[in-house]
């Protein structure tokens, strides 16, 4: 165990709240960076109040101190739904470069265990399933999703010259699709969007013939994961995602019957690039981090869906 201090970037975001949340659970204090830019303040009021967690608003893509000892650096921050990158194209490419370099040096700084949040997006739409780490994936290079995409690949290569060339103790982790409580409505990814229009009576819009597949997996078992990550000293990268494996039209239709909903589903035009099938291969976190997913994913979206009932009617009281 190092240092029991950490700096999580992005740490105000769906992901990075419940993060700091896990971190502060085993006795680690936090120090959580954010500009605030896709996330959200609300996420972390309930932690703002506690001696061992402190909140400074920061962009990443400018140089990063942080007094005193660190023993672990997560870096989190970016955009990560296409609705925002897509409307945050530089950002995006600015944080995962710049952004990267700055986590990574104040790491390298701290002497800290430094572990990257990467993506299954890395992968593209690939030609190889399940998805082992291995495979170098299948990603256009100028299409609309392209500055996520390659944000996050040029981060991995980035992280991985600081722990070649530096020595710098760094770790990669490629996070499937995850889902969970603080989830924005208006994420634009699939079960929030499902969701929002369930428990408002409007049709669920599944894109293409609701085919294509992914593989989601509860944010308490990614953050499980990462942390597991973080506390080996295994670089990865290391796929987290759940091997359990649905196509979007079954998706919504279990979306309907958990939530009650009278909606319909509709069927709309699939995005660009949209990869057709998502699915780790997650032999190397069973074996080596002695991971596997433990929320099933009806358990999951009943909890998902408590939540979103609350958020829905906070943002309409009427």
């Amino acid at each position: 165990m190092r240092h029991r201090r950490a700096v999580v970037t992005g740490g105000s975001g769906f992901l990075g709240s419940h993060l700091c949340e896990a971190l502060l659970a085993r006795g680690i204090s936090v120090v959580c960076l954010d500009n605030l830019l896709t996330g959200t303040s609300r996420n972390i009021a309930h932690l703002t109040g506690r001696r061992d967690f402190r909140f400074v608003r920061r962009d990443l893509t400018e140089p990063v101190h942080v007094p005193g000892e660190v023993g672990y650096v997560f870096h989190l921050a970016s955009a990560a739904s296409p609705a925002d990158y897509l409307r945050l194209p530089i950002q995006t490419l600015e944080v995962g470069s710049q952004g990267t370099r700055n986590a990574l040096e104040l790491a390298e700084e701290k002497g800290a265990r430094f572990v990257l949040a990467s993506t299954s997006e890395v992968y593209g739409d690939p030609l190889v399933h399940p998805q082992p780490e291995t495979y170098w994936g299948n990603v256009n290079p100028v299409g609309p999703r392209s500055v996520y995409d390659e944000a996050k690949r040029f981060g991995e290569a980035l992280t991985s010259a600081f722990r070649h060339s530096r020595g710098l103790d760094a770790a990669i982790v490629r996070i499937f699709n995850t889902y969970g409580p603080r989830m924005r409505p208006d994420d634009g990814r699939a079960i929030p969007t499902f969701l929002r229009q369930a428990l408002t009576g409007e049709d669920l819009t599944v894109t293409g013939d609701g085919s294509q597949t992914r593989s989601i997996c509860h944010v308490d078992d990614t953050v499980r994961g990462i942390v597991a990550l973080a506390m080996s000293r295994h670089p990865g990268p290391v796929n987290i995602g759940s091997p359990y494996e649905l196509s979007m039209a079954d998706l919504a239709e279990l979306v309907v019957e958990l939530t009650g909903s009278p909606s319909r589903i509709r069927f709309v035009e699939r995005p660009e690039d949209d990869p057709r099938v998502r699915r780790p291969d997650t032999t190397l976190a069973r074996e080596l981090l002695g991971w596997s997913p433990r929320i099933t994913v009806e358990e999951g979206l009943r909890g998902t869906i408590d939540w979103f009932e609350q958020e829905l009617v906070v943002a309409d009281p009427a």
